[in-house]
């Protein structure tokens, strides 16, 4: 077998091994369901009424689904974690398969947990008053260029659960940085309000990119109260959020590998 089908077939195998262990720990499941169901409830219900009512709605849950998919990437940083803290990275070591089988086995489960969280964020969001405005066409190209973020991300997490010395320390590592990222953007209220400084951060931060390009192809609301962005992100804003999605693999599936390389052969 050559090694690019024998590398997808036996990432395959890990694949199905990461989803039979949350099947068999379903627990680990609540922070990618719901925890996304208190955002869309708490920002819809508490603070959507002073920020535009159902307009607002409509607005957040594309931030909400940006989000969301960023923060899966916390279950790829602590899956790898505890995985080389019991040996079982060295287990894998030791058999005939391919070196990149355990972090692309890794990430594709993970795409698989951020599937389900769009499909029940979806259905929390249609129950809220979300609506979805856009062509089939559209629509189906939002969730594409959605779960390609989340792909992207899923490496961010490889790299670093790697790095990271212990699970304990992962699952710090693993959202510590998120958090700024993610409300530096417009993923929750518009970057045009804010200072200057956050404002440039926000509007080449592909979270905000990549939510106002779901926010255009549903047919929803891109800014509430305030004037449409100008940035060039936000007007090449579908190449912009494929494009460093595209990047953000390109940096990280490397860097992953060469430390995952580096860990195995201690």
């Amino acid at each position: 077998m050559s090694r690019v089908p024998r590398s997808l077939r036996d990432s395959g195998v890990i694949a199905r091994r990461n989803l039979l262990n949350i099947k068999r720990n379903p627990d680990w499941l609540l922070e990618g369901t719901v925890q996304p169901i208190m955002f869309v409830l708490l920002f819809a219900f508490v603070f959507g009424g002073s920020l535009g009512g159902e307009r607002y709605r409509e607005f957040l849950i594309a931030g909400i689904f940006t989000q969301t998919v960023a923060f899966n990437s916390s279950f790829t940083v602590v899956g790898l974690a505890n995985d080389l803290q019991r040996g079982v990275v060295e287990r894998f070591r030791a058999l005939p398969m391919s070196r990149v089988a355990v972090l692309l086995g890794r990430t594709v489960s993970d795409l698989a947990v951020s599937v389900l969280s769009v499909i029940i964020m979806s259905l929390c969001g249609l129950l809220v008053g979300w609506r979805l405005r856009g062509e089939l066409s559209e629509v189906v190209l939002a969730y594409l260029v959605l779960l390609l973020f989340a792909f992207a991300m899923s490496w961010v997490g490889a790299f670093v659960g790697l790095i990271s010395r212990s699970v304990e320390v992962a699952q710090s590592a693993g959202l510590l940085w998120l958090f700024p990222v993610t409300f530096i953007s417009s993923a929750f209220v518009s970057a045009e309000a804010m200072p200057t400084p956050l404002r440039v951060f926000a509007q080449w931060n592909p979270i905000t990119v990549n939510a106002d390009v779901l926010r255009a192809l549903f047919g929803n609301p891109v800014r509430v109260g305030m004037p449409p962005p100008t940035s060039w992100p936000a007007e090449h804003a579908l190449v912009y959020s494929v494009g460093s999605s595209v990047a953000i693999v390109l940096v990280f599936l490397p860097l992953a590998v060469a430390r995952y390389r580096k860990v195995a052969s201690r």
